[in-house]
């Protein structure tokens, strides 16, 4: 009678457990809510799920797009920036509002000489490539003439001392060859003028001033 006894008692305490492993395990699945949920409804969340990671993927290339093209033309803006600002240098500076440096000559002019004829030589050597020309110290610019009798010539109203200089940037050996050449004006001059001398000295550094004048002209405006 005992073995039998013990057999149920064994059978019942199996029973039990088994049953409390059973609400335990429930209890646990009832806890998730994935696991209440289909087989269609978790394919319908998997695909959302996907294509709001396409979407966010989209969005993040969109914006890696924009960053490079605002990139790109903050680049651009500060290479057109730098290039103006190149641009508007140089044209004071050919213009003659500004300073100018570079290689040229030096031609001292001694004795009696015309106006005309060292505007001769101004004209020469514009001719010849000059970017910047100062007489005496005083950029030339458009209204600068250098005018009066040999012995009495002026610039800007300004008496020019004898001897005085004219600087000219620009190729050395190019306006040295046009100035010397053989019939070229320093010739002619010496020809017309014995009693002036012109001496033209090559320089590897010169500095042209800029001009003090008012260069916005008076009756003309830009033709935009």
């Amino acid at each position: 009678m005992s073995r039998p006894r013990s057999q149920l008692a064994l059978a019942a305490v199996a029973l039990i457990l088994g049953l409390l492993v059973v609400v335990q395990l429930r209890a646990q699945a009832g806890g998730s809510t994935l696991a209440n949920l289909s087989s269609q409804d978790l394919t319908t969340l998997i695909a959302n799920l996907n294509t709001r990671n396409d979407e966010l993927r989209s969005e993040v290339a969109k914006l890696q797009a924009e960053e490079q093209q605002l990139t790109e033309q903050a680049a651009t803006g500060q290479t057109s920036i730098g290039q103006l600002t190149t641009d508007l240098a140089q044209t004071r500076a050919w213009a003659g509002l500004s300073a100018v440096s570079g290689p040229g000559i030096r031609i001292t002019v001694a004795g009696a000489l015309p106006g005309t004829a060292v505007e001769d030589v101004l004209n020469e050597l514009r001719n010849a490539g000059a970017e910047a020309i100062a007489v005496g110290g005083v950029r030339v610019v458009p209204g600068v003439v250098v005018a009066g009798q040999p012995g009495a010539l002026s610039l800007v109203n300004t008496p020019l001392d004898d001897p005085f200089e004219i600087d000219a940037v620009g190729s050395s050996e190019t306006l040295t060859g046009s100035l010397t050449r053989a019939g070229g004006i320093v010739q002619q001059l010496a020809a017309t003028f014995p009693d002036a001398q012109l001496t033209v000295t090559p320089i590897d550094q010169l500095i042209v001033p800029p001009t003090d004048r008012q260069l916005v002209p008076a009756h003309g405006s830009p033709a935009l």
